[in-house]
């Protein structure tokens, strides 16, 4: 397998150094070139479990495996898309795109490659903007044009459409689905969204919460493009929802308890 996760356990102290078990017993293996996604409800430690194969974040036990080399800190194999841009305001959409690689190859070089990624994310005409003169959804795909000109061999998003409206979500799925049918990268893909899930992926790990654990893996045998089969994923939208069910009201019971003793 491509990325092996083994016996993942992650505990946090809390406030009152007492120890808080986000990640419990986690093993999953990923096949290069899959699109995988990560589905759970807030709390279930998904984006957690991301930062750990970014090498972002330490396991307190267990190991992650990428192409059989162990992950001890970020790599050039690994290329991270979070939920905000995280784009430097005082450079253009070219040099934010360039910025990773400045150590790497000539300014020509650095050039020629963001032109060659933007216009993969059909930014070409924006090159010379900044970002305050982008829509969130253009800044995101500078961001993912920024991960894809490193070349990783796994792109890592943490929800990276979650703030955009579903408009514009659904023209950047599409989008990201051409990329990844193109690049071959292996994705992995960080949602609340079941609907976006379905979409995009090869395999859903729905996760539940407190502690996170690995309720089931799904492989999504619906042919693309997906939109023409919209029965099949209403389908399997509702048998995913059913099966969150009890852990979206647990988390809900949680936070009613805790607002009741504040």
């Amino acid at each position: 397998m491509f990325i092996d996760i083994k016996e993942i356990n992650k505990i946090y102290m809390d406030q009152d150094q007492k120890p808080n078990t986000v990640l419990k017993s986690i093993n999953l293996s990923i096949r290069k070139g899959e699109f995988v996604s990560i589905l759970g409800p807030s709390g279930c430690g998904k984006s957690t479990l991301l930062s750990m194969i970014a090498g972002l974040t330490d396991a307190t036990s267990g190991d992650i495996f990428v192409d059989s080399k162990k992950v001890v800190k970020p790599g050039k194999d690994r290329g991270m898309v979070f939920q905000e841009a995280a784009l430097f305001p005082w450079l253009n959409v070219s040099e934010n795109v360039m910025f990773p690689l400045r150590k790497e190859m000539s300014k020509e070089e650095g050039l020629e490659r963001a032109r060659h990624f933007l216009a993969m994310v059909q930014l070409s005409n924006y090159a010379n903007l900044y970002p305050h003169e982008l829509s969130g959804g253009m800044q995101q795909r500078v961001s993912i044009a920024r991960s894809l000109a490193m070349d990783p061999a796994v792109l890592l998003m943490d929800e990276p459409f979650g703030a955009l409206d579903e408009q514009t979500r659904s023209r950047l799925h599409g989008q990201l689905e051409k990329i990844w049918t193109d690049t071959k990268k292996t994705i992995v893909f960080v949602t609340h969204s079941i609907s976006e899930s379905i979409k995009l992926s090869d395999r859903i790990i729905v996760m539940g919460t407190r502690p996170g654990t690995v309720l089931t893996d799904i492989k999504v045998d619906i042919p693309r493009p997906r939109e023409e089969h919209k029965t099949e994923m209403a389908v399997l939208e509702e048998e995913i929802m059913e099966l969150l069910k009890k852990e979206i009201d647990k988390v809900v019971d949680e936070e009613l308890a805790y607002e009741a003793s504040s």
